[in-house]
């Protein structure tokens, strides 16, 4: 890799990556990035333009529509559509402008609902994803299907990287499209502060979830990009999972809340387990994760309460921005 481009690099894990690139990576003489509006990748001109504008050898592309269950659930449609046609359009002008290597970033609810715990990746091909969360993990799958074919009649060098779910500093907090550890801090602080005797969660406490610190992500992504050759997809996790439960009574020791935690059981709980098999990537690109969870949790929140007041700023003037356009799709 000389010039890398970076996908959703003013994302969450985007941010990481550049921080961790422009540390680690000495040999990169261009590390390329952009905001989603100045280059719409659900449009082939806006992508071909992009490329046009910003040479590079090798794509990583993190850009995606994301959220939790429950905005899973309200916008299937967007999931689907936008993250599908993001993909298949870069990887297309990406074939076509002679890029030398493309990395992909699936998600593990590309898996079958009932994968067998650890998850491996010969495992990937063996049912439906679970039901809340298909549409998106669906999507993520068919661009490895792309690269695929991709590899086979144009000689095209595509990996794809199966990412369990991160947490870590500059996450998203917003109750509305949050994932579950970033939504927990945010219920039980708002809980903590406001004085509330107890907090409500979704489901019944019972599934288990594997989570990653995006800082260890970011690393196994850029050894990914210098490493891995294959085809086949590899798993990037942590090895380890914790059910529901328990993450919620950890989150609440290190908030410091002292009410209750009521489970609604009306809500869905999401696929039953969820756990790596890592090993493929500790042999294949020398990655292993070095945060534990209590640690990872307690950056977390460190990093949450320290930027609060402008998190809320910020979610003020999104909410001004969405009066103005309806059906925002916040790539």
């Amino acid at each position: 890799m000389e010039k890398v481009l970076i996908t959703g690099s003013s994302g969450f894990l985007g941010r990481h990556l550049v921080r961790e690139l422009q540390k680690n990576a000495p040999y990169l003489s261009q590390i390329h990035t952009f905001r989603s509006y100045e280059y719409d990748l659900r449009e082939r001109d806006a992508v071909r333009a992009l490329l046009a504008d910003k040479p590079c050898d090798t794509i990583i592309h993190l850009a995606a529509l994301v959220g939790g269950i429950g905005a899973n659930k309200e916008r299937p449609g967007e999931f689907f559509y936008d993250n599908l046609m993001m993909g298949v359009n870069l990887i297309e002008e990406a074939r076509k402008a002679g890029v030398k290597k493309f990395v992909n970033i699936g998600t593990i609810c590309s898996y079958p609902k009932f994968t067998p715990v650890p998850f491996k990746e010969e495992n990937f091909w063996d049912g439906y994803p679970e039901e809340t969360n298909a549409p998106y993990g669906i999507a993520k799958k068919a661009l490895y299907v792309q690269l695929l074919a991709y590899r086979q009649q144009y000689g095209f060098n595509g990996i794809t990287l199966l990412v369990v779910n991160l947490y870590g500093p500059e996450d998203n907090f917003d109750l509305e499209t949050s994932h579950v550890i970033p939504a927990m801090i945010r219920k039980f602080h708002n809980a903590k502060t406001n004085g509330e005797r107890e907090v409500v969660l979704w489901g019944d406490g019972s599934p288990s979830r594997e989570f990653l610190y995006v800082e260890d992500a970011a690393r196994a992504i850029r050894l990914a990009a210098e490493r891995y050759e294959s085809a086949e997809p590899i798993n990037i996790g942590a090895g380890r999972e914790i059910t529901m439960k328990k993450l919620a009574e950890t989150i609440k020791k290190v908030v410091g809340y002292t009410g209750e935690i009521r489970w609604d059981t009306s809500k869905p709980n999401g696929q039953p387990r969820r756990c790596l098999d890592v090993t493929k990537a500790e042999k294949e690109i020398g990655f292993k994760a070095n945060v534990l969870l209590p640690m990872g949790l307690e950056e977390t929140y460190k990093w949450f309460v320290e930027n609060i007041e402008r998190i809320e700023e910020e979610e003020r003037r999104e909410a001004i921005s969405r009066s103005y356009a309806p059906n925002p799709h916040g790539l």
